[in-house]
């Protein structure tokens, strides 16, 4: 359309350019209103695509993993607990009575690449032990990866704590009984009845060989990493972080565990597979039957020596049951070939007659006395 002064100029009667103008008293300004209306709702409510989102933008909600606890449910109260990559503390999750232990991987020093290893290796670790159900080991309830809004309870009121970025929180179901080795210092003199012996015998070695069925090797198997419930039922606890901490490109040995439970193989750098559990476990037993440490007068230097160069093992109390002995002896054979697959312990010690009594003597009893049978204190609820 040409512009009103052009060619004919304003005041001429337009008869050679008349198709090109329009009248202004022959529009129908009603219908252009509806027609702009219309033009515009259709700009406002055309869909746009949506940004596209950048999966490394730390910004970015991802996705939880099955395992993830939501950090909002989670209150953490006072410490119950202190170990080398951190502590446990008592708390609530969803209203249930949880142990939380915070981990500290050290994450200062280390290269982007380590620490990104031992974050999957967490996650791996994790996303497996949650699957885990059986009533002797400890029940995973979740955990939570570099959480800052942990909201902590201190005994002087509540207030709020910044996690850094390393803290990774494991929750675990509370377990009122503490560990099996504080239960075991508490009957150090008095010592446990042999029913009492077998059946915490049993419950270890039925949550271990679930585990191996598993394909789970806990690798630190001591009466430290077992929990009491209140019946006394004895639960596995801590196996997936103690593969963790061993997975630590830092601190990756082949000794990995716990001095005067570690296997021969362990101790000596070999590889090894689940029968290192078996060993520890042996030890363990010992420790059960007698309520005392194994290898208490010697340095950690001269077990290690003592146990891959002596074949030394705690010595079994002449009172002890040959049939308990045995078991003993099997699990902790220098060999790790001749030791058992726990299915078989767990046989074996069912197989065991305790009507008899033969529990370990107290220390406050007259010198001299054998195993009787009259001792048998009764068991707790």
């Amino acid at each position: 359309m040409k512009e009103a002064g052009s060619g004919g100029g304003a005041g001429g009667d337009g008869a050679g350019d008349g198709a090109e103008f329009v009248r202004a008293d022959k529009i129908d300004l009603k219908t252009l209103d509806e027609q702009l209306e219309r033009h515009l709702a259709r700009a406002w409510t055309m869909e746009k695509p949506p940004p596209r989102k950048d999966p490394d933008d730390a910004g970015e909600p991802k996705p939880r993993e099955a395992w993830e606890a939501d950090p909002a449910r989670l209150l953490v109260s006072h410490v119950i607990a202190r170990g080398t990559f951190g502590t446990v503390h008592r708390g609530v999750y969803d209203g249930i009575d949880v142990a939380v232990k915070l981990l500290n991987w050290g994450e200062d020093g280390r290269s982007e690449q380590e620490i990104m290893t031992v974050r999957a290796s967490f996650s791996q670790e994790v996303s497996v032990w949650h699957k885990l159900d059986h009533p002797n080991v400890t029940k995973f309830i979740g955990a939570i990866m570099g959480a800052r809004d942990v909201n902590v309870r201190t005994r002087t009121g509540n207030g709020n704590i910044g996690m850094p970025s390393s803290i990774c929180c494991v929750i675990v179901e509370y377990l009122a009984g503490g560990t099996l080795k504080q239960f075991l210092i508490k009957n150090r003199r008095r010592k446990l009845a042999f029913k009492v012996v077998i059946q915490i015998a049993l419950d270890l070695a039925r949550g271990l060989s679930y585990l191996h069925s598993q394909k789970i090797v806990h690798r630190d198997v001591k009466t430290e990493n077992m929990l009491l419930d209140k019946t006394r039922t004895v639960k596995i606890a801590d196996f997936g972080v103690a593969r963790l901490e061993a997975a630590n490109p830092s601190d990756m040995t082949g000794e990995t565990g716990t001095l005067g439970y570690m296997a021969p193989e362990v101790l000596n750098g070999n590889p090894y597979n689940r029968k290192c559990d078996v060993y520890s476990y042996g030890i363990c037993l010992w420790e059960v039957y007698c309520c005392d440490m194994p290898y208490a007068d010697l340095t950690f230097s001269e077990v290690t020596s003592a146990v891959v160069r002596q074949n030394l093992r705690p010595e079994i109390p002449r009172c002890c049951p040959s049939s308990f002995a045995n078991v003993m002896k099997r699990c902790w054979d220098a060999n790790p070939d001749k030791r058992p697959e726990m299915a078989e312990v767990v046989s074996m010690l069912e197989a065991i007659d305790t009507s008899k009594g033969g529990g370990m003597i107290p220390v406050d009893q007259p010198k001299g006395l054998c195993c009787l049978s009259w001792f048998r204190p009764r068991r707790g609820p």
